[in-house]
């Protein structure tokens, strides 16, 4: 079933958006923004976007690439945040979406570090760097969602809400991970969400 997907995305990183849309044939409803909205207010450009664009959508595909972390600046941020924040407000005349985070090639050294071994449970871990230097903290903050005590040393799938895959793999079988993303807003996960992480 084609599901309706928001693209987010940075400026630089516009040519792996038009590869989805122009490319990927892609069994999905895109419901991102194509043209630029002819304002100088803020306010303004995120009402619209929120209304016109993402209010029925189900999945915010999130482009992950070497201009969209934390560690930038709000300023330079604030759309990409923006648009994460209305995808994971839950209110009315606005569901909660799937975020699908797919971080582009020129990333993967910075954010899949390999495996080691650690030393709080004395286990084997992949390294994922998603953090304020890889991306914004809308999407690590409910990647890597904080247990109580905050001692966690790893998280399963289904204590992870957004989904994480590197572009060559989303390449292969995008609607896997669209679906993937989708089926989280239904799972218990989805409510320890935050829509503006600290």
């Amino acid at each position: 079933m084609a599901r309706k997907c928001f693209i987010s995305f940075k400026t630089e990183d516009i040519a792996y958006k038009n590869y989805i849309q122009n490319s990927m044939y892609i069994d999905m409803i895109d419901k991102s923004l194509n043209e630029p909205i002819l304002s100088n207010d803020e306010d303004y450009i995120l009402n619209k976007i929120r209304t016109e664009y993402l209010a029925d959508t189900t999945v915010t595909i999130h482009l992950i690439g070497s201009y969209s972390s934390e560690n930038r600046g709000y300023q330079e941020q604030r759309y990409i945040k923006r648009e994460l924040q209305a995808s994971l407000y839950n209110g009315q005349g606005n569901t909660k979406n799937g975020i699908l985070g797919v971080v582009l090639p020129q990333m993967y050294d910075k954010i899949y570090g390999g495996s080691y071994n650690c030393n709080i449970c004395g286990g084997s871990h992949n390294y994922v760097g998603i953090n304020d230097l890889t991306t914004i903290k809308e999407f690590s903050a409910n990647h890597y969602i904080q247990n109580a005590t905050n001692n966690k040393c790893s998280w399963n799938e289904d204590e992870r809400y957004c989904v994480l895959v590197r572009w060559d793999d989303f390449k292969i079988n995008p609607e896997e991970y669209i679906e993937m993303a989708f089926q989280k807003r239904s799972q218990s996960i989805a409510n320890k969400t935050k829509v503006r992480p600290q």
